[in-house]
């Protein structure tokens, strides 16, 4: 499969799930610079006419599951991918378009990620994701441990 056809399935998945529907998510592209994913400010407005803390976190997740998703799928295995764990943190308000990229942690191994999945059929991997203000620093940021767990004759 190519990763234009991996990237519409993530699109088609994106929309079949309500919450990330109502968020207006896009999911912008993928390289080994990781997933990137976006949505419309005015869909996930506060009272302050910041970015709602819980979008923030919400589209960080669902890149990182996305990334997770969207490589296994590249990789010819069938799993459901899962968040385990996340820490948020918030460094800045955002007035702007939300502008997700996810990525696997530097320390972590995609290939031990896979081996790990095909011999005990399930797998946990760190994912860092991270939302820009529009000057390219900081507004939030996630580490989260995620869990592939095999369906079909991926596992044992």
């Amino acid at each position: 499969m190519g990763v234009e056809t991996a990237l519409q399935d993530l699109r088609d998945y994106c929309r079949s799930m309500p919450p990330v529907a109502a968020m207006q998510v896009q999911v912008d592209g993928y390289d080994e610079d990781g997933l990137r994913l976006s949505a419309p400010l005015a869909a996930n407005v506060n009272d302050k006419g910041t970015a709602f803390g819980g979008s923030l976190t919400s589209l960080m997740t669902v890149a990182g599951w996305g990334l997770l998703t969207l490589r296994l799928q590249l990789a010819g295995l069938k799993a459901d991918v899962f968040v385990a764990d996340s820490a948020v943190r918030y460094l800045a308000p955002l007035r702007s378009d939300l502008q997700a990229q996810a990525v696997l942690a530097p320390d972590q191994s995609w290939e031990g990620f896979v081996q790990t999945l095909r011999q005990r059929g399930r797998a946990r991997i760190q994912v860092l994701a991270r939302v820009a203000l529009p000057d390219g620093a900081m507004a939030t940021t996630l580490s989260g441990r995620f869990v592939a767990i095999a369906k079909g004759g991926d596992g044992p």
